[in-house]
């Protein structure tokens, strides 16, 4: 018999695979269970349509992120701090506040986790790295002043 997955089930398929399994083992186990739905005509028009929706959702985020980096690549941000008499910064210049000063200037939110960057203790000019999606990637210049 025929059935699609609703969830990984293992040492058969991951979700959404349409698989051959025994009769009994689909009626007494998977079926029960809820882990797969016979694949008849409306499963699998039902399946189709959420892959070409899950498909559309994906390119809509990759657009959102090429979107994004657009706007930021290779742009400067500057941040101004406090230093002592040697030029040493009082704390650190975290990948919060420039996020916060991306958010500022340029009116695009980027999560800090995202960002690729060592606390900056001194002044100077740094590249952080922004990661927007899944192989698209942004370089922005900050530039911590007095």
């Amino acid at each position: 018999m025929k059935v699609i997955l609703l969830s990984d089930v293992k040492a058969k398929g991951k979700k959404g695979e349409i698989i051959n399994v025994p009769d009994g083992y689909a009626r007494n186990f998977l079926f029960p269970k809820k882990l797969a739905v016979e694949a008849n005509n409306a499963a699998m028009n039902d399946l189709a349509g959420k892959e070409s929706s899950k498909a559309h959702k994906i390119e809509e985020e990759i657009k959102a992120a090429e979107e994004i980096k657009a706007k930021i690549n290779n742009k400067k941000v500057e941040i101004s701090a406090k230093a002592g008499e040697n030029g040493k910064l009082f704390g650190s210049v975290t990948s919060k506040e420039i996020a916060e000063t991306i958010n500022k200037t340029y009116g695009v939110l980027i999560d800090r986790r995202k960002m690729n960057i060592a606390p900056i203790q001194n002044f100077g000019e740094y590249t952080a790295t922004v990661k927007l999606y899944n192989k698209i990637t942004a370089e922005i210049q900050v530039i911590v002043k007095e």
